[in-house]
């Protein structure tokens, strides 16, 4: 069976209107610099033509931190949701996501910040 894979739109402050669809989880490879995370990809495209991966990576240092400070592990759904806005933090602050923003990191400030504003507690 094929997977239907929900296509997403998001209007970066750049001026740039970005198609996404999220790919999948992993642990990202022993052999990555951002190891070790989990690594969040998402299919992603500017002009319908070309789509191109990108990889935000929530390293186990900031989820251990985060639940120092909260007293509790971040939930499969808290995590997705903090990678998917540090991809809409890219699209907004990045004029060129397929040269510089391929490979995206959740520090814990930002993951702090962004689960915040989520009323994530």
């Amino acid at each position: 069976m094929m997977t239907v894979r929900r296509l997403k739109t998001y209007a970066g402050a750049q001026g740039y209107v970005y198609q996404y669809y999220f790919v999948g989880k992993r642990a990202a490879l022993q052999s990555d610099a951002e190891s070790p995370a989990m690594e969040f990809v998402f299919d992603v495209t500017s002009d319908r033509k070309v789509t191109y991966a990108v990889s935000v990576f929530l390293p186990d240092q900031s989820a251990k931190a985060w639940t120092a400070g909260h007293g509790r592990d971040l939930s499969e759904a808290e995590q997705y949701a903090a990678a998917k806005l540090r991809l809409f933090r890219a699209f907004d602050e990045l004029e060129d996501v397929k040269t510089h923003g391929r490979r995206l990191v959740i520090h814990h400030a930002l993951l702090e910040e962004a689960l915040a504003s989520l009323g994530v507690e």
